[in-house]
């Protein structure tokens, strides 16, 4: 749960630990406490992209407001150019939310995220010192074909797995919980 913190608080907290305070304001600008400055959005989506450790709170109540912040980039950056989402995958999101699954769910995509970032990090590893050029990156990749076969191979088993041992942990808490709400297709649920 977030709390409110002033000014010299969240300066204290930025001091010990590192981390970088953003600031909203009613006017839905973004301050940013460390270079004393209004930032935008493409300045936030930058900080994500370089990694750096920040929190944005509400200047008046100190709630925390990160998650609407990441939010807000995430919208953008699906209504320009390409989007990541297609309309049947966000609708099944969606469906999630309020249903029995729903935290299971968000840990399922959670670690999905994390081996899929641990399988591009064996990628760029793989592929250090090569020139980038879309010739090059063409000639790359095709010779790369069964290596990155195995790896998405790898990456697509251990997220069945994962699903698999889900579905497993929900048949046992089904069995446990006769009747519980959102464990239709379990044992002991009734139809």
């Amino acid at each position: 749960m977030a709390t409110a913190r002033s000014g010299k608080s969240a300066s204290k907290a930025e001091e010990t630990t590192g981390l970088r305070v953003l600031k909203k304001y009613p006017n839905r600008r973004l301050y940013d406490t460390r270079s004393s400055s209004y930032i935008t959005l493409a300045d936030v989506k930058a900080m994500v992209l370089e990694a750096q450790e920040f929190e944005v709170r509400d200047a008046k109540t100190g709630e925390d407001l990160t998650r609407s912040i990441l939010l807000q980039i995430i919208l953008e950056e699906e209504t320009g150019g390409v989007p990541m989402f297609s309309t049947a995958a966000l609708s099944q999101i969606i469906r999630f939310y309020g249903h029995a699954m729903q935290g299971v769910m968000g840990a399922y995509l959670e670690k999905n995220m994390q081996s899929f970032t641990e399988l591009q990090s064996q990628f760029a590893e793989q592929s250090k010192g090569l020139p980038f050029s879309p010739e090059a990156w063409t000639q790359f990749m095709t010779a790369q074909n069964p290596v990155m076969q195995n790896l998405m191979g790898g990456y697509l088993e251990q997220s069945k797995t994962l699903f698999e041992q889900m579905q497993e942990q929900m048949k046992q808490a089904g069995a446990l919980f006769p009747g519980m709400a959102g464990m239709s297709g379990f044992p002991g649920k009734k139809p």
